[in-house]
């Protein structure tokens, strides 16, 4: 189980610049098709006093738990992560992944599925988090392909990521005009992620679908966000 989420950074209809980072709350209704039951996701992005900020997300349901949660910097307008905890819990698929970031030493250790492992580092690569960040960043900045290499448990993989069109999306927060993105895969794979980023709120996730490679299919909707403390609201739902 796997469900992806990307945080929006976003001040009303006021643009920001994708080199600001801006702490954020957002709450999101999750839910499992093939399970009568219904969760909730959490996404946060905290400042810390040392100049680093928190990332973290958890979603749970009676049946499953799971929870990310990052250390990062923004250097040079670069996210730089420095540390990665993921846990899951339940349906039988427990795990835990742990990564840190010697980027002095050059190398990413870490433990995996209780085996410890040790990755070169690379200009540029992030962890399943901070990619995460830096999808919604370049989205800002007008850009519709994107690439990112990402340590994923011991190994490295890329990311790729394309825009595939535009929809107006009706969550419990309004609705937006949203940025429809999918994650592109190989063409016999059966997993698929689609994302849903509001375009006059800097590209908040306002919505999204993954189908697993048994077939279950998860999903999140926007419940309510806010950012430095302010409420992030779409537009009315009209009634036909």
């Amino acid at each position: 189980m796997r469900w992806l989420v990307i945080a929006g950074l976003s001040l009303g209809s006021a643009a920001l610049s994708a080199a600001e980072l801006v702490p954020f709350t957002a709450s999101y209704a999750a839910d499992m098709k093939r399970i009568p039951v219904n969760g909730e996701a959490i996404h946060t992005l905290e400042h810390n006093t040392d100049g680093t900020w928190n990332l973290s997300f958890t979603a749970g349901m009676f049946v499953a738990r799971l929870s990310e949660s990052s250390t990062l910097k923004l250097e040079e307008d670069r996210l730089v992560p420095l540390s990665y905890h993921y846990e899951r819990k339940g349906l039988g698929r427990s795990r835990e992944t742990t990564q840190v970031f010697d980027w002095e030493n050059q190398v990413v250790t870490g433990e995996h599925k209780g085996e410890s492992f040790t990755l070169p580092t690379e200009p540029g690569l992030l962890d399943k988090t901070t990619y995460q960040l830096a999808l919604q960043r370049d989205l800002m900045d007008g850009r519709t392909e994107m690439t990112y290499r990402v340590v994923d448990g011991d190994d490295i993989d890329e990311y790729q990521f394309r825009v595939v069109g535009e929809e107006r999306v009706t969550t419990r927060a309004g609705q937006f005009d949203a940025i429809e993105v999918e994650r592109v895969r190989e063409a016999d794979s059966k997993r698929q992620t689609t994302l849903w980023f509001a375009k006059d709120w800097n590209f908040l996730l306002v919505r999204l679908s993954q189908i697993e490679t048994d077939g279950q299919h998860y999903r999140i909707m926007l419940k309510e966000a806010t950012v430095n403390g302010q409420p992030v609201v779409g537009s009315p739902v009209l009634e036909e």
